[in-house]
This record gives structure tokens, C-alpha cells and sequence, in this order.
């Protein structure tokens, strides 16, 4: 079965693993960590960062930070990952839902105009699949009308809009180093700010509020979401091949673009490039130019041991979302579009150009 994704230690990764169990360094609190965090905030141009157990709670304590009112609004694209909506659900803030643009796949300006409200006091940035959006307008517009920005970088590691590196653009700033990342931890996160007093508060947020002089009594009830030692060393060596594995997906992104040149009448092929910056191929994307094959075409290439997996399924559309946020004024259709019609096939360090030819010749097949 050739997987989706498949993580690939090397030799390094495994080393620096190693050393950390020599030293003892394992837990939550061991230099390790510290290290990592340090070697983040530089790497991503930010003051401060604390790392996590990993990226769905570091969207929640990003959130937590901000004393978000029972009327409060936080925009959110319909297109991305649950994570973003139960960070939400969980202060006291009310999830808008804004469409995304069919290319890019990211929220523009015009989409959040159409949602925003004198409740709006936040949004999260979400920088979709290896791609980005309308980074600089988006920013200048939260900036006019007083908008915090939490920015969702999970998905573009070593990624720049506007000039400036993904995870330095928000007010505060959330990453994933889940095992199909660029940069993968196994699993783990991290919130990175320039606002010490954030830092700060972080600090005690994901350390159950303990402190060094009176360390078993708690002023506020928090969590323990630190990362462990084991995880930091791993997440050192990782950063040192970031750029080596940037450069690997977009040249798999540009061979899948030659090999499926020639199926234009049945797929839309992800963007190379949107206002010039790259694609960085978090993953390959395909949309399905008749959705109704989405199914059939997954199934077969399931059959002939390529696995596969579908788009974001829309967030005004989960299960699980309570009744009362579905009363939408402006629904999000090419959310919905995205999912009824996409779908995402290998890519990563663990694929050849052999099995990129042999997952071409197989959705050749499909369609001829």
C-alpha cells in the first residue's frame, strides 16, 4: 500500500534521540524542550514560544489567552481542520464561518467582509495545504478594525507570505508537528508570540499552573499539555531538514503537475504558485472535475494499493456542531464544493518517482 503519508526518520533524527536518553533528558521540563523551543522562536522569527502535546491544543490555549465575551464572533474558514471549531466552542465565543476562494483554497478579504460584524474580535488564519492566501490584505484589514489574528501555521512550515515567515504573522501564532508534517515531533505543537506576558501566561496554561515557590498550590485550573524531552529531540533535527524537505514535495508537486498534464478535462490540479509564492505540496491535492467519480475513483485506487484521503469536510456541516451556529447568513458553497470534489494522494518523503509514475498510470486508467 503506498500511504498518503508516511513519516521518514534518518539517521540523524534517530541520534539525536539517542543522546537526549543518555542525558536523561525525557521529561516536560528537561532542557531538551527548552532547546527546541528556543531554536522555534528563532527559526520562525518570534520572541517567545511554548511547545505542546500537540497542535489541536495549542489552537485551544492560543484562544484561552484572550477573555473572549458570551456575544464575542471568531471567523474561522469553513475549509479546515474540526481543531479550529472546538477551539472555539470551548471559550465563550460564537464560530463564522467564512468561504474560502476556490483556487487557493485559503480566505480572502472579500469573503471575510461578508461575515464580519461589530462582534468580530477575532480570526483565525488558517494558511490551507502548503498554500497561502491574501496574507498582507487579510492582516491589514484585521489591523483597521482591531481584529485579533490567531494564525493557524500547522499546514506551511518554512512557508512566507508577505515577506514574512508562517508563525510570525498572527498575534499569536499556533503550529502542528504531527507525524505527516514538515516538521514532525510524532506528535506535538507549539504557540509562539512576541507579547512576554502571553509567554508568560502560557507558560503556567500548559504546566497546571504550578509555581517554583509554591509549587502544589494552584491559582487557576490548567492543564498539562507539555511536550516531553524525547519528542524535543526529535523536533531539533527535524528543523535542520526542513528546507531539504520543502524542496523534495515541490519537485513531487511539479512532477505529479507533468504526469497529469494531459487529464485537464477531468482534474483541477492544485496551484504551483498563488501571488507568487510557491506551493509548498503540504499535500497534493486534486479536484475531481465530475465529483459524483470522487467516490468510485478513491475505492479503485484503494483496490490497486494507493490509499488516499478526502478533502476538509466543511465546518458548517459537522455533526457535531450545535444547532444554534447553523443558521448561517452566508453559507460557505465552495467549501462544500472543495469536499464533494477533492481529494488528496500520496505524497511525502516515503514516495519514489516510481510510485508517483504508478499512481499516474492508475488514474490514467481510471478515467480512459
Amino acid at each position: 500500500m503506498i500511504k498518503v503519508f508516511e513519516p521518514k526518520l534518518n539517521f540523524k533524527d534517530k541520534i539525536s534521540v539517542l543522546k537526549t536518553m543518555q542525558k536523561n533528558f525525557i521529561s516536560g521540563t528537561s532542557p531538551t524542550v527548552q532547546e527546541f523551543e528556543n531554536e522555534l522562536a528563532s527559526r520562525f522569527d518570534r520572541k517567545y514560544c511554548v511547545s505542546l502535546s500537540n497542535g489541536s491544543v495549542a489552537l485551544d490555549v492560543a484562544l484561552q489567552l484572550y477573555d473572549f465575551k458570551k456575544d464575542d464572533e471568531v471567523i474561522v474558514p469553513s475549509f479546515t481542520i474540526i481543531s479550529c471549531l472546538s477551539a472555539i466552542l470551548r471559550t465563550n465565543a460564537t464560530p463564522i464561518f467564512c468561504d474560502v476562494d476556490i483556487n487557493s483554497w485559503n480566505m480572502t478579504v472579500e469573503n471575510i467582509k461578508k461575515v464580519i460584524t461589530n462582534n468580530t474580535k477575532a480570526i483565525i488564519l488558517v494558511h490551507l495545504y502548503g498554500l497561502v492566501g491574501e496574507v498582507n490584505e487579510i492582516v491589514e484589514y484585521c489591523n483597521e478594525n482591531n481584529i485579533i489574528i490567531i494564525e493557524d501555521a500547522a499546514e506551511s512550515h518554512g512557508q512566507v507570505a508577505g515577506g514574512k515567515r508562517c508563525g510570525s504573522i498572527g498575534d499569536v501564532s499556533t503550529f502542528s508537528f504531527y507525524a505527516n508534517k514538515h516538521i514532525t515531533t510524532g506528535e506535538g505543537g507549539a504557540v509562539l508570540t512576541d507579547n512576554k506576558q502571553q509567554f508568560l501566561k502560557l507558560r503556567q496554561m500548559v504546566n497546571l499552573d504550578f509555581e517554583s515557590s509554591n509549587r502544589f498550590i494552584h491559582n487557576n485550573l490548567y492543564w498539562n499539555y507539555r511536550l516531553g524531552g524525547l519528542q524535543a529531540a526529535l523536533g531539533l533535527s527535524q528543523i535542520k531538514s526542513l528546507e531539504k524537505t520543502i524542496t523534495r514535495k515541490i519537485e513531487q508537486g511539479n512532477y505529479y503537475d507533468q504526469l497529469f498534464a494531459d487529464l485537464s478535462n477531468y482534474l483541477q490540479l492544485p496551484l504551483r504558485e498563488y501571488r507568487g509564492v510557491k506551493n509548498h505540496y503540504w499535500v497534493y491535492g486534486i479536484m475531481l472535475k465530475k465529483p459524483e467519480l470522487k467516490g468510485e475513483l478513491t475505492e479503485y485506487l484503494l483496490n490497486n494499493d494507493i490509499e488516499t484521503r478526502p478533502f476538509f469536510y466543511p465546518l458548517h456541516l459537522q455533526p457535531a456542531l450545535p444547532q444554534i451556529y447553523k443558521d448561517l447568513t452566508f453559507k460557505p458553497i465552495v467549501s462544500e464544493k472543495l469536499y464533494e470534489s477533492g481529494l488528496y494522494i500520496p505524497i511525502g518523503n516515503h514516495l519514489t518517482q516510481k510510485n508517483q509514475r504508478y499512481i499516474s498510470n492508475k488514474i490514467h486508467n481510471f478515467f480512459n
